[in-house]
């Protein structure tokens, strides 16, 4: 039963009575959701793609489950949109051909008639935005498998790459991210072996494209409109002809090498990266190339794929990862906020579960441009030991020593060390590379998603910052100092900083003035007070704050739909970390916290508050819309009480 407060607490300040009565509820309600071994995991909903591959790849492996598969459809009709007729990458999004493609085709797989209401409105707005030959790459290479496009509508990549030394240009796989690394491999084993899917019901999809896929011509395009994509074009089509040329055994040896990398990081039943993307992709790569079903590391992907499953009554979908480790710092750091001492039992088994996961004795492929950094950070996933994740270290570090626990001065030591070490030369931080900006790769044919790499961003640089502030280093430590001077020369002219893995500016300047005010930045300093007036700037009528996921898109900024908690929470925060605790914009801000609907530990929250990539991926975490705002209302509560202008903590 969602609980709605009466709008009589908005005169001057929010009632003391109600916010201590909300802190106390929500915090005791998340206690209680506290698994028994210490730790939090929330839902992470992504958009239609990722059910929607589910139901193709078991029907590419003749491994359907109409049950299952009944209940990912009955999703995949809910959030069809009523207006485009569509999927949209995030909730009340605008249509998005892939996921439109691969929805309607998984729809048709379980049995919808291609003239039933939903799917004509579907196939109309495909057809209205040029049809499926208009896909992305990913998605062309669905089609491939399934033999619904031919191979040459996919980019030119092959599994020899990884046979090409380490610094050569040829060997992309050692430039990009984790994530496409992860995902790529086992495509390019695909690519290379070319099968196709089982498909036992025969389903295709012609009725999708404009003009029939053999006779199709136009398949790729320049991602960037740069010169060096017409280049990298103009090779693809050159390297095409060479491929009869291509000796097969360095062909073999390659797919070897492929394998040898997947079954190396299978991670068990966690799965390839813990991304299903991956997961997905090693389970069709082990049956090209012939595994047994009874295959052990074949029997592991699988249940990694199936374990990502979140079943509601007759919906079904499927997550594209899970994020144990992220919610649980975050909501440790929200409970000592609410009042939770470190040594209270909840909060000792959370920190003792955070502690167990660190990694200690792996070097990930991030030591490839770090060979000399030891290894000490966390993964996101429950477990991923070979990709470490540089903003979850640097949430975890700082609840760890929060808490105050001198049993894990060790893990936070350890933990720090490593974040160190990863720092880029220019002073910031990526999520899982140091260094990983070769940007030449984003204008190759297969780069249309826009996501390849992992550079630097302003959100995870000021995470690191936080953490080492709060950990005692000075302004003035060569690490401090190159992480400030970036984190200020990312600032965006109007004052906001860019969100890259949150739901947006209001994420990023909420990240960045965070860090700022740990690192004791002079909270009156010009650079400040025009963030604060662009953040005040956002509020909405109602008092809260709200970012659209359209704000990725050249020319949306300042979109909003709704005033959403978890931005609403944000927003509050970092104003708070400025000093502004006393301000109309953050007294508004709590009072639309303390009248929005919740339920429980959770505030009512349908809009997606979280990024994978920009403009092609994007997320709902479940647990934002509980522990930020709790975490708001408690800090809001503490600095009144205690007179405090500005937080103490990095975070």
């Amino acid at each position: 039963m969602l609980k709605s407060v009466p709008t009589a607490v908005g005169t001057d300040t929010p009632e003391a009575a109600l916010l201590d009565a909300t802190i106390e509820d929500v915090a005791a309600a998340l206690a209680e959701r506290q698994a028994p071994d210490g730790h939090w995991v929330y839902e992470l909903e992504a958009d239609a793609t990722i059910p929607a591959e589910y139901v193709l790849l078991n029907h590419y492996l003749d491994e359907v489950d109409d049950e299952t598969e009944g209940r990912l459809a009955n999703y995949l009709r809910d959030i069809q949109n009523k207006d485009h007729g569509g999927w949209p990458l995030f909730h009340d999004g605008p249509f998005d051909m892939s996921a439109s493609v691969k929805a309607y085709y998984a729809l048709k797989m379980v049995g919808d008639h291609p003239d039933l209401p939903h799917m004509k409105r579907a196939r109309d707005a495909i057809l209205q935005h040029g049809g499926a030959a208009r896909s992305n790459v990913f998605t062309r290479i669905t089609l491939a498998l399934f033999g619904q496009v031919p191979w040459r509508a996919c980019p030119l990549i092959r599994v020899e790459v990884l046979l090409a030394p380490n610094r050569s240009p040829l060997n992309i796989l050692k430039k990009v991210s984790y994530w496409s690394r992860t995902v790529m491999v086992p495509l390019l084993v695909l690519q290379a072996v070319k099968p196709v899917a089982t498909n036992p019901r025969g389903i295709g999809i012609p009725e999708l494209f404009v003009t029939p896929p053999e006779e199709e011509e136009k398949w790729l395009h320049n991602p960037t409109g740069h010169w060096l994509g017409d280049v990298l074009l103009a090779l693809d089509r050159i390297g095409r002809h060479l491929v009869p040329f291509m000796p097969k055994i360095a062909q073999r040896r390659a797919i070897d090498k492929a394998m040898y990398f997947i079954r190396q990081r299978l991670n068990g039943e966690d799965g390839l990266g813990g991304i299903f993307p991956a997961m997905a992709n090693t389970l069709m790569a082990f049956n090209a190339l012939g595994y047994p079903r009874d295959d052990p590391d074949y029997v592991a992907a699988r249940k990694a794929v199936d374990d990502l499953i979140v079943t509601k009554g007759n919906r079904a979908y499927v997550q594209p990862c899970v994020s144990p480790v992220w919610d649980t710092a975050l909501v440790a750091h929200a409970l000592m906020e609410a009042g939770h001492p470190g040594d209270d039992p909840v909060i000792a088994r959370a920190t003792k579960w955070l502690a167990d996961r660190q990694i200690l004795d792996v070097k990930g492929d991030w030591a490839v441009n770090r060979p000399k950094v030891r290894p000490g950070g966390w993964a996101f996933q429950y477990r991923n030991d070979y990709y470490p994740d540089v903003d979850d270290t640097a949430a975890v570090v700082t609840a760890l020593d929060r808490a105050g626990d001198h049993s894990l001065r060790e893990s936070v030591t350890r933990g720090a060390e490593w974040v160190i070490g990863m720092q880029s030369s220019h002073g910031g931080w990526g999520a899982f590379d140091a260094d990983n900006e070769y940007y030449w790769l984003e204008h190759i044919p297969f780069a249309d998603h826009g996501a390849l790499l992992d550079p630097a961003t302003a959100d995870v640089s000021a995470r690191c910052v936080s953490m080492l502030a709060q950990l005692g280093y000075d302004r003035d430590h060569p690490v401090m100092k190159k992480g400030l001077d970036y984190l200020r020369g990312q600032q965006e002219e109007d004052g906001s900083w860019f969100g890259r893995w949150g739901t947006n500016y209001i994420y990023g300047s909420w990240s960045a003035l965070c860090a700022l005010n740990a690192a004791g930045e002079d909270m009156n300093a010009p650079h400040i007070r025009k963030a604060v007036a662009w953040i005040k700037s956002q509020q909405r009528e109602d008092g809260g704050w709200g970012e659209d996921c359209t704000t990725y898109w050249p020319g949306h900024k300042g979109e909003a739909k709704a005033s959403t908690p978890s931005q609403t929470a944000w927003a509050v925060l970092a104003l708070m970390a400025t000093g502004d605790t006393e301000s109309d914009a953050v007294r508004r801000g709590i009072d639309w916290l303390l009248r929005a609907p919740r339920d429980g530990a959770s505030w009512e929250e349908k809009y997606y508050n979280a990024v994978g990539f920009p403009r092609v991926f994007y997320l709902r975490y479940h647990g934002y819309c509980a522990y930020f705002p709790l975490w708001a209302l408690a800090r809001y509560r503490n600095l009144k009480s205690t007179n405090t202008q500005r937080p103490a903590f990095g975070l």
